[in-house]
């Protein structure tokens, strides 16, 4: 495919990863998806109603973005954490997966999770989870971590995203560098993990290292500082972090999308503005603003005077545009607009619950093994 050429706007557009309130794409939103050019939406449950509605939904959303086809992402890990509405195959969490010690079945998830996303148009899934659950009093992580090791992490992680890419949906590894030893949520406040180099390296890196070796199409950042890695930083923010440690160190060359900036643990100490150029200076490619329309256009403000200002040079401008434009043109070319009949029989059909079914059972087999041994 030829390159694409953008304006400089254009260009910082690519960068923005936006969510909305709403299950229709309004004339506001429109307006502003056309103005700002963002690479990306998000999708929560708030905007999803049923198979009709999302492929409604995504095809509008497309059709404001006729130059570059947007990433449209959501959660969806399975457990509790799953956005998509009743109809569709919802899989067991992380934790019950990795349980069941087959990567065939993690596959087989990950697979089925993509083809019922890509049926509605939905093209990106912000998963697998690759936190290790190290810290059982974690509130954010828990069971939708794949386990305790890194090796069942490392193990499931891998199989998951190459489910998820092999049917066409760009996987998101998250949250480097890892948030599982981390005793506070990142949501509601900035948390501190004040394990040693050594113990991160040994539990914490290898999933995300795999990972990124692997050719995982894209990693989502912590929000959390790592004191033996940035005694002042957290991940999202840190050069240290992102560029030394996952650029250099890990050689990861894929699409780095922070985590959400109106998180508690960014929003309390940085404003839209400031959070978002630091985070592009830190070495990540991509800026999720899931809510707030203010923050998204304070964001995508102030990344347009730190580049006319020379603050971010151009060149690396042009770095983060180049990896998300491979990253498009790989996923979502030629872009096809989602067919509501062909969605109708895909989501939630037979063979997607009969392999659900499957797995619960193979976990039912696994907990009655351990629960025998314990005996």
């Amino acid at each position: 495919m030829a390159r694409l050429e953008l304006t400089s706007r254009e260009k910082i557009g690519q960068l923005f990863m936006v969510g909305f309130l709403g299950t229709s794409v309004t004339p506001e939103l429109a307006a502003f998806l056309k103005d700002y050019k963002p690479g990306g939406v998000i999708l929560f449950s708030r905007n999803l109603e049923s198979v009709e509605q999302i492929v409604q939904l995504t095809n509008d959303l497309q059709h404001c973005s006729p130059k570059s086809p947007l990433l449209i992402s959501i959660d969806q890990e399975g457990g509790r954490v799953s956005r998509l509405p009743k109809g569709f195959t919802i899989f067991p969490p992380g934790e019950l997966i990795g349980q069941c010690h087959s990567g065939e079945l993690a596959y087989a998830a990950a697979a089925t999770i993509a083809k019922e996303l890509r049926a509605v148009g939905i093209n990106m899934n912000m998963a697998p989870v690759l936190d290790v659950n190290s810290n059982p009093d974690n509130p954010v992580i828990g069971d939708r971590a794949f386990g305790s090791s890194s090796d069942t992490v490392i193990e499931m992680g891998l199989v998951t995203a190459a489910g998820l890419q092999d049917s066409k949906v760009v996987a998101c590894g998250k949250h480097f560098p890892g948030h599982g030893d981390t005793n506070a949520d990142s949501h509601k406040e900035l948390p501190v993990v004040e394990a040693p180099r050594e113990r991160l390296e040994a539990v914490e890196f290898p999933p995300f290292r795999r990972a990124a070796t692997a050719g995982i199409a894209s990693l989502m950042t912590a929000h959390v500082l790592y004191k033996a890695l940035d005694d002042q930083l957290p991940a999202t923010l840190s050069s240290n972090i992102i560029t030394h440690l996952l650029r250099e160190q890990m050689g990861y060359d894929g699409v780095v999308l922070t985590d959400d900036l109106e998180m508690h643990a960014i929003v309390d100490h940085y404003g839209p503005g400031e959070s978002a150029v630091r985070a592009f200076l830190a070495g990540c490619d991509m800026l999720l603003i899931c809510k707030e329309r203010d923050r998204e256009i304070a964001a995508f403000e102030a990344m347009e005077k730190a580049v006319a200002s020379g603050t971010i040079d151009t060149s690396r401008l042009d770095q983060s545009v180049a990896r998300i434009q491979r990253l498009k043109q790989r996923y979502l070319l030629p872009y096809r607009p989602a067919v509501i009949s062909d969605a109708k029989l895909i989501a939630g059909c037979r063979t997607h619950q009969a392999l659900l079914q499957s797995i619960r059972q193979a976990n039912l087999r696994m907990e009655r093994r351990s629960t025998t041994r314990v005996v």
